[in-house]
């Protein structure tokens, strides 16, 4: 059975973040959004229309003071920042998925069974085939697509 959830305020929203032990961090140069940091954790926050409040910066792991993102490539979930990537611990997702619950909790956000669960990583490689979320056009091309169309002019050849 569905529960409603009430969606909070933005002022209601940062004031229960405060409540609840975030650090709240005005985004320099910007007005109405802020950097949210808890367990080593953070995500930005902003406010949206009138007086509502919406996530601009997906929740990650702080490393070297940039937030991570998250990758999970099958075999072990990674932190990944613009100059690096960590294996991720259990103590790393334990953090972060704390953080995510109470962040969706300070905002009045639904929070959905399988995020629940554990971590939710905002890419999947499972495969480990570099390059496969670019567009089609942008893929480099694979050995059987070079092989298929090697052969396939091998044979428009030899028809001529």
């Amino acid at each position: 059975m569905a529960s409603k959830i009430e969606q909070r305020t933005y002022e209601e929203a940062m004031q229960w973040l405060r409540d609840h032990g975030f650090d709240l961090i005005e985004a320099p140069g910007t007005q109405g959004r802020v950097f949210l940091k808890k367990y080593n954790c953070s995500a930005a926050i902003q406010k949206n229309g009138s007086d509502s409040v919406k996530i601009f910066a997906f929740p990650g792991y702080l490393i070297s003071g940039e937030i991570s993102k998250l990758v999970n490539k099958g075999y072990q979930q990674f932190l990944k920042t613009s100059k690096m990537e960590v294996p991720a611990t259990a103590d790393h997702l334990k953090a972060l998925q704390q953080f995510t619950e109470e962040l969706k909790e300070g905002l009045g956000l639904p929070s959905l069974y399988n995020e629940s669960l554990g971590t939710v990583s905002e890419s999947y490689h499972y495969d480990r085939v570099k390059d496969r979320d670019e567009a089609p056009a942008e893929r480099p091309k694979r050995p059987w697509e070079k092989a298929g169309a090697m052969a396939a002019s091998a044979t428009k050849k030899s028809r001529a």
